[in-house]
């Protein structure tokens, strides 16, 4: 069936005899003219004149045009997919890079930590000047102070639903504000005899525990807040207690150069870990998602699938190292030596690859002074750290993967500033 109609059909017999009159191809003019049945005679001034030539070169045209149109929409998605902005926001792999997107000044003093909100664009700093100050890490808008401290402010942390914050200080107390009631000062708790240098949710939220200048680790109980347990062991200030993301396993680091392993419910110490040349300022345990790259970084055999929590531990000390440790074996796996000076804070990245620390030596390298504190913005709950349980209440070792990383760095500096890092 044609496409054409006869009056199209005749234009283009026409325009093509016109070509073959013109170009002296004679033969082929008759033949076409015949096979045809067309009635034809040379007019300059026809419709048909030229038109075969016309169309030809307009088509011709047309395909470098598109050609070029394609060339151009295949390099722009390239490029779109490059974008820091698009690809950083989205991706697994984002790392923090100058400039800050914000730079959040108000502190009087040096800050000590800073902590992100686990739903919304919310975070905490804590400071050297007794005061906390709540922020809009997206905007880099100022919302509050917090005061109710009368020492420097040394740690704090958000429970799981981030209703509650908790703070602890060198005046002795920890603190309890509600995020859902004007971040009023609901619950205060004593019990330690000196600074306390750390404070965190016990997963659940029903416990929290501390460290102190003490010498001590205390478990309070968030609802009456009595104190139901001390970790004693440390023959030094304890400058940091961190749980594990199941609760069962507890890592604290010291002035007495020793990181040490605890149950938190018999309060007994399972190991020390003997490796650093001075005090030991900070540690983290590894996420799941971080145990084949630690594996493939200190040699272990990847045949070992665990994927219980609480399997390695990085630290960080005054002896300008970072080191990685197996909590089974209590073995130091592996030593990370670059920086110049004390390693202050250490964050792992949501994908597991990469060890995020600050130091002394001003690195991650934007403030104008010694970076404290660093922290990574809070990853949904059910992202790869979520345990599921069995029907029969067993913990199964099925690893959900995060739906979507959450792309956002806090630092806070001795220059008393936080830095606000974003794709």
């Amino acid at each position: 069936m044609s496409l054409l109609s006869d009056r199209q059909r005749e234009d283009l017999h026409k325009s093509m005899l016109d070509y073959l009159y013109a170009n002296n191809h004679i033969e082929a003019f008759n033949a076409l003219k015949e096979s045809a049945g067309l009635e034809y005679t040379p007019d300059p001034s026809a419709r048909y004149t030229g038109l075969l030539e016309k169309k030809w070169t307009s088509v011709i045209r047309l395909q470098k045009k598109i050609m070029e149109l394609e060339n151009r929409n295949s390099q722009l998605q390239e490029e779109l997919s490059l974008s820091p902005a698009k690809r950083a926001a989205a991706q697994s792999d984002w790392l923090p890079r100058a400039p800050a997107a914000h730079v959040l000044t108000g502190h009087r003093a040096p800050l000590t930590r800073v902590a992100f909100h686990p739903q919304y664009s919310v975070l905490a700093s804590a400071s050297e000047d007794a005061t906390v100050k709540i922020w809009d890490w997206e905007t880099g808008e100022f919302e509050r102070t917090l005061k109710g401290h009368t020492k420097p402010v040394n740690d704090l942390d958000f429970d799981h639903k981030g209703h509650l914050l908790v703070t602890c200080s060198s005046d002795l107390f920890i603190k309890i504000w509600d995020s859902q009631n004007e971040w009023k000062n609901t619950k205060t708790f004593p019990g330690h005899e000196h600074a306390v240098s750390s404070v965190r949710f016990m997963p659940g939220d029903q416990l929290i525990i501390s460290a102190s200048r003490d010498r001590t680790i205390r478990l309070f109980d968030v609802a009456s807040t009595h104190q139901i347990r001390t970790l004693s062991g440390h023959s030094e200030w304890v400058r940091c207690a961190v749980p594990s993301s199941d609760g069962k396993l507890v890592v604290s680091c010291s002035k007495d150069q020793t990181v040490r392993l605890w149950d938190p419910l018999t309060g007994e110490t399972k190991s020390e870990l003997r490796g650093h040349d001075n005090d030991v300022l900070v540690v983290a345990f590894a996420p799941i998602s971080a145990y084949a790259a630690i594996r493939e970084l200190a040699g272990i055999p990847n045949t070992d699938r665990t994927k219980r929590h609480g399997l390695f531990v990085a630290s960080g000390a005054r002896d300008k190292t970072i080191k990685l440790w197996d909590t089974q074996t209590g073995q130091m796996i592996r030593n990370l030596a670059g920086h110049d000076n004390w390693v202050r804070a250490l964050a792992f990245h949501p994908s597991g690859k990469y060890l995020l620390s600050s130091s002394d030596d001003k690195t991650i390298r934007a403030h104008s002074h010694f970076v404290a504190t660093l922290a990574w913005g809070r990853q949904p709950a059910g992202g790869a750290d979520t345990k599921k349980a069995t029907a029969n209440g067993a913990d199964s070792t099925e690893v959900a993967e995060p739906e979507k990383v959450v792309n956002v760095v806090a630092t806070g500096s001795v220059d008393q500033t936080i830095k606000i890092w974003l794709p």
